[in-house]
């Protein structure tokens, strides 16, 4: 049972005559304006609001997470080994993947299919983190575009490729330095100091 001395009655605010004709927020808001205006026109080179893309590119952070890729081995073979720990970790359910025996002897199973639905992707890493094997990545590539919901629709062949173009372009390296297994199998300190950092 609620006592009365508990209760709070909230009362509707009153407005003036100046607040019903909306003139204090109009002034605050040209206000507004116009200092960043003056900040603008007078400020310098540092007050610069406008960024002019794609002229200009912006610098992203090193944990940007962008356009997806799966990571290649030592030998140019996928490093997936189909385990679904990705799209059981997936938010969003955009990670279709169909096992087949692996044709390699060094591990049981690999992504015969392998496709992310860029669309429905939330970006969250999730997938990342949950890699045994660091096989799948988020890049710094953010201007990702396309003319119909199939382009958007990466399957495996496409996302070795986006590995194969950022590891040319030098900006996106490997940043998981696990061991065999994943990243807990690495002694600390070996090799953590980029994905501690980065998957956070």
């Amino acid at each position: 049972m609620i006592k009365p001395e508990e209760i709070t009655w909230v009362k509707p605010p009153t407005f003036g005559l100046m607040d019903q004709i909306y003139l204090p927020a109009i002034i605050s808001g040209l206000g507004t304006t116009l200092g960043h205006f003056a900040k603008t026109v007078f400020g310098g080179p540092q007050a610069k609001v406008t960024q002019y893309f794609p002229e200009e590119r912006p610098e992203l952070p090193a944990n940007y997470r962008g356009v997806h890729r799966l990571n290649r081995d030592e030998e140019g073979r996928v490093k997936c080994v189909a385990c679904y720990m990705c799209s059981t970790a997936c938010p969003a359910h955009c990670i279709d993947i169909v096992a087949a025996p692996s044709p390699w002897p060094d591990r049981e199973k690999y992504p015969e299919v392998f496709v992310i639905d860029e669309l429905r992707c939330i970006y969250c890493g999730m997938c990342e983190q949950a890699c045994p094997v660091d096989a799948i990545e988020l890049t710094s590539l953010f201007d990702l575009t396309g003319l119909s919901r199939e382009e958007m629709i990466f399957n495996k062949e496409k996302l070795l490729s986006v590995f194969d173009q950022t590891v040319a372009m030098g900006k996106d390296p490997v940043r998981t330095k696990a061991g065999r297994l994943s990243v807990a199998s690495e002694p600390a300190g070996d090799g953590l100091t980029d994905s501690s950092s980065v998957q956070s």
